[in-house]
């Protein structure tokens, strides 16, 4: 369960009468997206559906069932969080809004480069551009969702480019672990050598190259690697 600390109010006005939970608020976009995909555990910071979640005031049973129709925790929480709202404080919007944004901003930072010097764009470079443009993302939508948005906004002002890259990488058998643990995700090919190295390759954003190489070579300092045509 999120912590008290760490969540925010979910408020639904019904029947005359307030109805809070207390949700994860980086977890309500996905809810309201596809409800099976979190549970209540992760999403709840209590099991309890409060007329004043401060203050300790609970709706008995009845009243519950007499407003939403059920007395099951889900359709309740779905209903308030598909038709209510979310109540922050400035300090919490602010703090959410500022994390959205950095994650965003290291993301595309990450993948993308400039088309003319094949260079990834450094961070400060995309806040300065998001800062002068003013942009800001919604505190409660994904990253993923808003990462779309904030490279249309910067597109007229910062050449962006999505180039992806293959590596060929050959590393010593003994490192095989720790290295496979690291690439797993983005390995297209693999093979053994008769030597006993691993050599694998794999597809990554362009921006990532100089990530990806330090990542591999703090596995084993020995490696091999080839950027592929």
């Amino acid at each position: 369960m999120v912590s008290l600390d760490n969540a925010v109010i979910a408020r639904l006005e019904k029947g005359g009468k307030r109805y809070e939970i207390l949700v994860d608020p980086e977890l309500v976009d996905q809810f309201k997206s596809d409800p099976s995909s979190v549970s209540l555990d992760d999403l709840l910071a209590t099991d309890e559906i409060w007329h004043d979640a401060k203050g300790g005031e609970r709706p008995t049973e009845e009243k519950i069932q007499s407003t939403f129709g059920t007395t099951e925790l889900l359709d309740c929480v779905t209903d308030i969080l598909t038709k209510g709202s979310i109540q922050l404080t400035t300090a919490q919007r602010r703090q959410m809004i500022s994390d959205k944004r950095q994650q965003i901003i290291t993301e595309i930072s990450r993948t993308a480069i400039d088309p003319k010097s094949k260079a990834p764009h450094p961070a400060t470079r995309i806040e300065l551009a998001l800062d002068e443009l003013r942009w800001n993302p919604d505190p409660f939508l994904s990253v993923e969702r808003q990462i779309k948005d904030a490279i249309s906004v910067l597109r007229p002002v910062i050449p962006l480019s999505f180039e992806t890259i293959k590596l060929a990488f050959r590393v010593s058998g003994s490192a095989y672990g720790s290295v496979q643990r690291e690439v797993r995700s983005d390995v297209i090919k693999e093979q053994w050598l008769p030597n006993g190295d691993w050599a694998f390759v794999v597809e990554i954003p362009a921006g990532m190259k100089g990530e990806y190489l330090s990542k591999v070579a703090k596995r084993d300092p020995n490696t091999e690697v080839k950027e592929l045509n």
